[in-house]
């Protein structure tokens, strides 16, 4: 438990330098429980702690982690070169927060996104030493054979790896879909083993990380929510 100033409450939540919080607040377009503060150096505690800026309600959080399912044609980068960053999906305030994304879908590959402003969870949450699994439904271009999955079971060899890389698990689901299970997070994984094995991705997406499945999360492409106390220890201690 701690209380902080207002300004400081507000620079804190990525609304910008204490000075502008400060004339913020001086405008009158901050209230707390239905109040207008002008004072910018008025203390609150800031646990559960609710404001409004601007008539929107925002509740103090010390960490952001949010999970987003995140659509195609954007980059996890928070400086993109060819499409949209996947920051641009987030209210402009968490950019301020330094808010990033833990780990990199490919700008092609769709699906559960972790980011955070945590960098300790981001580090944890990104170590190859915490082996955590991973989920992709992967579309390939030739039909997914028995042949196709053994091979991905058994391990691949790619040209940068010194040994073989093999799935934790591989079902088909259709014809043309598989779903797969990885703990290394290797650059292009999923698309270099599949080419290794003889065949070809041609869409890729993430459903879970963990214990944490996209579809609990009920987001459509590009939608985010915070993650719930519960969630965020599930993946800590995962």
């Amino acid at each position: 438990m701690s209380k902080l100033s207002l300004d400081r409450i507000l620079q804190s939540q990525g609304f910008g330098a204490r000075k502008w919080c400060r004339e913020l607040i001086e405008s009158g377009d901050v209230s707390v429980s239905g109040e207008t503060i002008l004072d910018y150096l008025a203390t609150f505690e800031t646990t559960n702690f609710i404001f409004s800026v601007y008539d929107e309600n925002w509740l103090y959080r010390e960490h952001l982690y949010i999970a987003l399912n995140k659509p195609a044609d954007y980059e996890c980068s928070r400086k993109p070169s060819h499409h949209p960053g996947v920051l641009s999906l987030l209210p402009e305030q968490f950019t301020h927060r330094d808010v990033q994304p833990v780990g990199r879908l490919d700008h092609d590959t769709t699906g559960l996104l972790l980011m955070s402003d945590d960098g300790a969870f981001i580090h944890a949450q990104s170590s190859p030493k915490r082996h955590i699994p991973k989920v992709y439904v992967a579309t390939a271009h030739e039909p997914v054979t028995s042949e196709l999955l053994a091979k991905l079971l058994r391990g691949v060899k790619l040209n940068d790896e010194t040994a073989p890389l093999a799935a934790l698990v591989c079902n088909k689901l259709s014809e043309h879909q598989l779903e797969i299970v990885l703990e290394q997070g290797k650059y292009h994984q999923v698309k270099r083993m599949l080419a290794a094995a003889g065949n070809h991705c041609v869409a890729l997406n993430r459903s879970q990380i963990g214990q944490l499945k996209l579809d609990t999360l009920a987001l459509e492409l590009g939608e985010w929510c915070y993650l719930s106390k519960e969630q965020i220890e599930q993946l800590i201690a995962a």
